[in-house]
């Protein structure tokens, strides 16, 4: 099969395995981070095939919509792509990077690293960042039945890979928990200088946020 045959298949299925996930990581996320991750590789060194399936697999069974279990997505893109003959140095590839693309908290280490990930990675944060960013994570809040914002319950900064898991902390919260961390933890020089301007737009929004909330405005 070739590369885009594969690439059509790989397509077809995550549309197919996605078409009731919850709104910030539905299919149209994945189609997001996969052209970012295109737009990144026209810049940066990398293996294409093992970037486009990295991106249109990493999302495959997200662990927190599967109890917190972390091997289902990687079983079910490996058993995916075995299914339609890719080689097993790019299956093994794209399972270590859906294994290792997530952000899991302020302390938790990366266990295997290579360019292809980085370019995936800078692809995912960035959907993560900006106005799409903001969209998807106030989504998520609403999707978990969060608070918009409580002024009581400042956000946690250090927490474990658990902690992080399991918080259900307003969604206000995730902004300083996350969001406006991934600025600095891009990979490539590419993706550093695509975060500039989401997170320049995601400050400004907490701005004004919190001017609003205060009645100021």
């Amino acid at each position: 099969m070739i590369h885009q045959e594969i690439i059509s298949s790989t397509v077809d299925y995550v549309k197919s395995e996605l078409i009731r996930a919850e709104g910030g990581h539905d299919w149209w996320h994945i189609e997001r981070v996969w052209k970012l991750s295109k737009t990144i590789l026209t810049a940066e060194e990398g293996n294409q095939l093992v970037v486009e399936l990295g991106a249109l697999l990493h999302d495959i069974a997200d662990s927190k919509f599967h109890g917190g279990d972390e091997q289902i997505g990687p079983q079910k893109a490996k058993e995916f792509l075995e299914s339609i003959s890719v080689d097993k140095k790019t299956v093994d590839h794209v399972v270590k990077i859906i294994e290792n693309i997530s952000f899991k908290g302020g302390n938790e280490s990366q266990l295997f690293t290579s360019q292809e990930l980085n370019i995936v990675q800078d692809a995912d944060r960035l959907d993560a960042i900006g106005a799409i960013g903001i969209a998807r994570a106030f989504n998520y809040g609403g999707f978990k039945n969060r608070a918009l914002y409580n002024p009581e319950i400042p956000p946690k900064l250090d927490m474990s890979k658990e902690e992080y898991k399991k918080s259900t902390a307003p969604t206000i919260n995730h902004f300083y928990e996350k969001l406006l961390l991934l600025k600095n933890r891009m990979n490539t020089s590419t993706g550093r200088k695509l975060a500039e301007s989401r997170h320049q737009y995601m400050e400004k929004f907490l701005e004004e946020f919190y001017a609003e909330w205060k009645g100021k405005q």
